[in-house]
């Protein structure tokens, strides 16, 4: 069988400008890879990429996205801070300028209007019905099959992706799905080998993960006799970069060579939300090495 190539980009909120330049320095070094994969699949800020992509914008147009939408998206008003005993009670944002935004960008159509590109989606149902009733992972895809998601709206799944807990609100039923796969370099690897939707040989795949830059975060000491309270500033960042780690850390073992992940260290930690660091990312991004990458996609994306 043919070569099958498959992108995937985490999660990161405003971080996806991070994502954006790296892509578009690498279009200039290998022009065309981002034609050529079959399978995109993004979590919240690469879920919108991955959306993006497959719509046809490019990696220019998805820098720009950033640089011209982010104070937008994160605008927090004094009336909201007010009526939400500043984040105590409410989402720090609402999602309505994102999601004028995402209209705007990416037009009304469904999942399937994106054929032959395939995507793959990651968020989290609060409230999945059967008995019992329960939560669940959820990953919207536009293969054919039973389990098809192609006639759901583009806006609408690219909302559930990024409604990000304490950022934005739940989105009809949603929550960002970063709380499960940051980064879904392994979900699209599953989805590619299934007999019913993928249908490819492991053989034949080649996936390129890209990051949104690891924040330099650490907590130093041998002994830590924690409670609650101090861990609850660093516990949910530690299980979401330790969810990312371990899927490259399976991706890697399974595909070797065949794999490639992207997620340089950034100098500093930068927040989802934090629309006044895009210029420091963006520099930070183009000063990254992308020689192994760019030979890399040479290799497997020719």
């Amino acid at each position: 069988m043919a070569t099958y190539r498959i992108l995937t980009f985490d999660g990161g909120g405003i971080r996806g400008v991070y994502t954006a330049v790296l892509l578009r320095r690498l279009s200039q070094q290998v022009p065309g890879f981002l034609d050529r994969a079959q399978l995109l699949a993004g979590t919240s800020t690469g879920g919108i990429l991955a959306l993006a992509i497959a719509k046809g914008l490019t990696a220019d147009e998805l820098v720009k996205l950033y640089q011209d939408n982010g104070k937008q998206i994160f605008a927090r008003s004094l009336l909201r801070e007010i009526g939400d005993l500043g984040d105590l009670i409410g989402a720090k944002y609402d999602n309505a300028n994102l999601k004028q935004i995402l209209r705007d960008k990416l037009g009304g159509g469904t999942l399937n209007d994106l054929l032959p590109r395939h995507v793959l989606v990651s968020s989290f149902d609060l409230d999945l019905p059967g008995k019992p009733r329960t939560w669940s992972p959820k990953f919207f895809h536009n293969f054919a099959g039973d389990d098809s998601d192609g006639a759901e709206k583009i806006v609408d799944v690219a909302l559930r992706t990024s409604a990000a807990p304490t950022y934005f609100p739940v989105y009809q039923g949603y929550v960002d799905g970063g709380v499960v796969a940051n980064n879904p370099s392994m979900p699209a690897l599953a989805q590619a080998l299934d007999r019913g939707t993928g249908k490819q040989e492991l053989t034949d795949i080649r996936l390129f993960s890209v990051g949104t830059g690891v924040s330099p975060t650490f907590i130093s000491g041998d002994s830590h006799n924690w409670g609650v309270a101090q861990w609850a500033h660093s516990l949910v960042d530690m299980m979401i970069e330790g969810m990312m780690g371990v899927a490259d850390y399976e991706c890697s073992r399974v595909l070797r060579e065949k794999y490639f992940r992207l997620a340089p260290i950034l100098p500093a930690p930068v927040a989802m939300d934090a629309v006044d660091k895009i210029p420091e990312l963006i520099a930070d991004a183009n000063n990254v090495d992308l020689t192994s990458a760019a030979s890399w996609l040479k290799a497997n994306f020719a």
